[in-house]
């Protein structure tokens, strides 16, 4: 039997694309490694765009999101400074008549509430099997699930949504190493944090407070071996380092919960496409997590598809202008996110002396001129075309 469609991957990105389908006259298939009904083992917080949430409302899953307690925390305003240096940048929600310019989610509660939302449309969605390789011919994709060759699912169109690219036969990925590594904790303050979320660069990496419920979630970018001894120092030593790390633009930091780390790396789908298969999300593409670009980037990733999908007629679905047609419409966006994440990333990363005041200078005029302000917010919130 061949579907129109299998989505492997059920987490938000491949979630979304999934609702974003419900309505269409397909045979959609959703694989998932987790089994049913197992809850996300760890939770973490994601920066969600006021964009993302327009995608989240047209599928209904917002409101429920909303309606589970901490589960979303708005973004009023977001302070940009760098540090040994002048200039900085404040974007206001107000200034861009939006409620807020995005949010702090919780991946728990938003995978949980996709689940549900799955459930709810009736969508075929069949836990516990794992995608072990993908492949395609001009005719089919075949999805390879376990050692069992009966199980494979075959399909006019596979798309690949969970970031296991690298067993998408005729994807190629490139992986660029930043030699760094992201430190990630909450941190509390004597203060509100009003919901006013702070990225500052310093000649080290960045490092980004996010208003979450009562507290701040931490991304602190180091060297490998700054990071093992920033992990290594008691509470107190950890919250006088970040508070002297991050200079006076933040004061207060009071205590600090559990910490974990993870590298930081730039892996990009040199194709998104091949055939009958496409890759989106962080199977596409995964960023460093300065400016907080990719995960919105996966969403619209996954609500472009959904539309091109659903305009295509039924015997075309996953040809090859189809999957051109998704190329370019992806085309602009993508590049220009990962290009201004990996951008910043070596603007701000060099403490050069000379670059200090260019940046500064910079800075200053995004934060004063109207016009150039609202076109940097608008492509924050909207994506980069």
């Amino acid at each position: 039997m061949t579907h129109d469609v299998v989505i492997v991957g059920a987490g938000p990105v491949g979630a979304t694309l999934a609702l974003a389908l419900r309505e269409a006259d397909l045979d959609l298939v959703v694989i998932d490694a987790r089994p049913e009904r197992a809850a996300v083992r760890s939770d973490r917080a994601l920066a969600l765009s006021h964009g993302a949430r327009l995608i989240l409302e047209r599928l209904g899953v917002w409101t429920a999101l909303v309606a589970i307690p901490g589960a979303a925390t708005p973004i009023f305003a977001i302070d940009i400074s760098q540090a040994r240096g002048f200039g900085a940048v404040r974007l206001e929600a107000a200034e861009q008549g939006v409620p807020a310019l995005g949010y702090v989610v919780s991946y728990r509660a938003l995978q949980h509430a996709l689940d549900d939302a799955l459930a709810r449309a009736g969508i075929d969605v069949r836990f516990g099997a794992a995608a072990d390789a993908i492949d395609g011919t001009p005719l089919a994709a075949t999805i390879a699930v376990g050692a069992d060759p009966a199980a494979a699912l075959h399909a006019r169109l596979a798309i690949v949504a969970d970031g296991a690219a690298s067993s998408v036969r005729g994807v190629e990925r490139q992986r660029r190493d930043y030699g760094q590594v992201a430190i990630v904790a909450t941190v509390a303050l004597d203060h509100a944090h009003r919901g006013i979320a702070y990225e500052r660069f310093t000649p080290h990496g960045p490092v980004a407070l996010l208003p979450e419920r009562d507290h701040y979630a931490l991304v602190w970018t180091q060297s490998p071996e700054a990071a093992r001894n920033t992990l290594a120092l008691t509470d107190p030593a950890f919250v006088q380092a970040l508070a002297a790390h991050f200079g006076n633009r933040v004061r207060g930091f009071t205590s600090v919960g559990e910490r974990r780390s993870f590298p930081l790396a730039l892996e990009v789908a040199r194709n998104t496409t091949a055939d009958r298969i496409a890759v989106i999300g962080n199977a596409a593409q995964a960023l460093h997590p300065i400016a907080g670009q990719g995960f919105n980037l996966g969403l619209r990733d996954a609500f472009e598809l959904a539309s091109i999908i659903i305009d295509t007629p039924s015997g075309d679905i996953g040809g090859l202008r189809m999957l051109a047609r998704y190329r370019a419409a992806r085309a602009g966006d993508r590049r220009a996110g990962i290009a201004f994440t990996h951008g910043l990333v070596h603007l701000f990363g060099n403490d050069r002396a000379w670059l200090r005041g260019p940046r500064g200078v910079g800075m200053m005029l995004l934060d004063t001129l109207p016009i150039a302000k609202r076109a940097f917010t608008r492509a924050m919130l909207f994506g980069l075309h």
